[in-house]
């Protein structure tokens, strides 16, 4: 990781495509596509994945639903106007694909280095399970900052539910998508998916650079929420 711009917040999934490409966006006369990764766990179960491609990372490459994809890039977050409130969009934003030859020991890994910009929400599942929300602001160039939803289990979620806006944390983790109800009105339910950081390793970074604290657990895939 020796380009500075994205020391900070590398990411690599793999996995399948799941629709064909959507145009994004266009910016600087670049066009930008979106496709969803099924990218899968230890478990039975996938994760569900939004990713932005630039039309220039696609020449020689055809992708289509059920092209499997290694993305290499980073996790980035944007507001956007939905329902009369400002809602925080989360994407993978790609660098480099490719066409992978070759099974992933871990095809969904991230690394961010940032700062704690929300105070730890400590709560337990109906399961049991302890869980800290965090939310990490990690820097990019020309000013502009990502603002990422991580979750912290078991001793980390202890661990992290005494830290301070302002911290600075270094975590090791996936991406994972989460399903939920939304209730709209007494007649309507609605179900959206959120996305965020699940934390199997994190390390604190004393201010004055000389120390770090450092803790990991082991996540149970199966019994994640």
């Amino acid at each position: 990781m020796v380009d500075k711009v994205i020391s900070n917040n590398v990411v690599t999934v793999v996995g399948t495509v799941k629709d064909n490409p959507v145009f994004s966006h266009e910016m600087y006369g670049e066009d930008f596509y979106n496709v969803f990764l099924i990218v899968p766990r230890l478990s039975e179960v996938s994760d569900v994945l939004p990713v932005t491609i630039s039309e220039r990372l696609m020449v020689g490459i055809t992708i289509e639903a059920g092209t499997k994809l290694a993305i290499e890039g980073q996790l980035r977050s944007y507001n956007k106007y939905i329902d009369g409130n400002n809602k925080l969009i989360l994407t993978v934003f790609a660098r480099n694909v490719t066409l992978p030859t070759e099974e992933y020991k871990n095809p969904n890994q991230i690394f961010l280095d940032g700062y704690i910009c929300k105070k730890p929400a400590y709560r337990t599942t109906p399961f049991g399970r302890e869980i800290t929300d965090m939310l990490l602001a990690v820097n990019r160039p020309y000013n502009k900052s990502d603002y990422i939803p991580c979750i912290a289990w078991g001793r980390n979620a202890r661990y992290s539910e005494k830290l301070n806006v302002g911290d600075r944390l270094r975590i090791w983790g996936r991406i994972q998508s989460r399903e939920y109800q939304k209730k709209i009105s007494e007649e309507e339910i609605i179900t959206r998916v959120a996305y965020e950081v699940s934390i199997s390793k994190m390390e604190v970074v004393d201010k004055n650079k000389t120390a770090v604290k450092s803790t990991s657990a082991e996540t149970d895939e199966k019994n994640e929420e």
